[in-house]
């Protein structure tokens, strides 16, 4: 690479940290560079300006450690892939246009300069692209999996009655999930009353019904009772709406009285004992 360029970058990189930081403010949504503390931004402005710098070399080789690290950080800072494919593009536009105003790049080597930064951005973006994307799927796979192991666990409350609450959305994955662990849990608590608590699942369409159905049924041969507790009233609209048949259970609008229905059921109430 153009020896006089990289020994421009390097001289006036403060001042290219400092111009790309002003730009990447003014990114619509922004919220990186507004709300996190001074010295964290300049910490990561260092650590993204020395990873756009990493293949200023013969070889155009991206430092594989520096790439993932910073990956992994902008992933847990919330930067989408729209924003670091800007991050890229302003700080090559800044770096261009201080290199001009510096003249490290002159109307006599401006072709070669212009090849010069081809080679470097292209596979530079593509290697950045391509390791925030695998770092994002990794982040979201581990998401997914520990929201599923969260909500999908059968808790003893009381002897014989025992409450699964869930959260999110119910799709196939989940739904076989919460199928194993509620036979599971029912079989080893010797659970007569099971509770599934929909609180906290924001939408109930046919299919997540469907779901919900296959596991009372399942409870039911195992010898136990399912109730359904936690139906919002939008909740109930949408069940009527959609004309989905839940008459084989006993459902109730929150957990407080489906516990205590439950406790009816094992022939057990819960009495307030008047302090002598």
């Amino acid at each position: 690479m153009n020896k006089r360029m990289v020994e421009g970058i390097n001289q006036y990189m403060d001042e290219i940290i400092e111009r790309w930081q002003t730009s990447m403010k003014e990114e619509k949504g922004e919220r990186f560079f507004y709300f996190m503390p001074a010295n964290l931004i300049e910490k990561t402005s260092r650590e993204f300006a020395e990873l756009m710098t990493s293949n200023i070399s013969e070889s155009n080789t991206v430092n594989s450690e520096k790439l993932n690290d910073f990956t992994e950080k902008v992933v847990r800072f919330g930067w989408s892939i729209m924003f670091v494919n800007k991050a890229i593009e302003n700080f090559s536009q800044i770096t261009f246009r201080l290199l001009e105003e510096k003249g490290v790049i002159e109307e006599s080597n401006l072709r070669s300069i212009l090849r010069v930064f081809t080679n470097w951005i292209t596979p530079l973006r593509e290697s950045i692209i391509e390791a925030y994307s695998l770092e994002w799927d990794r982040t979201v796979s581990l998401q997914r999996i520990a929201l599923q192991e969260l909500s999908a666990s059968l808790i003893p409350v009381f002897e014989k009655i025992s409450v699964m609450p869930l959260v999110g959305t119910i799709d196939t994955e989940r739904a076989k999930l919460i199928m194993e662990n509620l036979l599971e849990g029912v079989v080893k608590q010797r659970a007569e009353v099971v509770l599934l608590d929909i609180t906290g699942v924001p939408v109930v369409d046919t299919m997540v019904a469907h779901h919900i159905i296959q596991a009372a049924d399942a409870v039911r041969l195992v010898g136990a009772k399912c109730m359904l507790v936690g139906i919002r009233p939008e909740i109930a609209q949408t069940i009527v709406t959609l004309g989905i048949n839940l008459n084989d259970f006993t459902t109730t609008s929150t957990l407080q009285r489906g516990m205590q229905e439950a406790l009816r059921l094992t022939n057990r109430t819960i009495v307030e004992v008047e302090q002598s």
